[in-house]
């Protein structure tokens, strides 16, 4: 019997927020990094690539993050959006303890160790 489940893609803004995310997750997961800002020919790229695949969106809590973010509710409208605590800002500056509620609320595993540091 075929595995069903769907391959999970994690979209963020730049290369630290993708290690920082990377270093945190504890399954195998396409991390996609938009370097920021992204062309539309490359959106619509990027849309045919990820049909059928379980999308989430974690960028920054700034205004070019919002601003990324609305471009992926109108062209990927079921993908999830993940949002990290506006006082940290960026993914890259959020400590590995939130970085990994974050995943964890979405059913990404992490690792543990993160969740362990969260409690002490």
């Amino acid at each position: 019997m075929e595995n069903m489940q769907l391959e999970k893609v994690i979209i963020v803004e730049g290369t630290s927020d993708k290690r920082k995310v990377k270093s945190v997750v504890n399954e195998p997961v396409q991390i996609i990094c938009t370097n920021g800002t992204i062309s539309l020919s490359k959106l619509d790229e990027m849309v045919d690539e990820l049909f059928n695949k379980e999308v989430y969106i974690l960028v920054d809590a700034d205004e070019a993050g919002e601003k990324l973010r609305k471009q992926f509710k109108r062209e990927l409208p079921k993908a999830s959006h993940l949002y990290i605590d506006k006082a940290y800002r960026e993914v890259a500056t959020a400590p590995k303890h939130h970085i990994a509620t974050v995943l964890l609320s979405a059913n990404i595993d992490v690792n543990t160790e993160y969740l362990k540091q969260r409690m002490n």
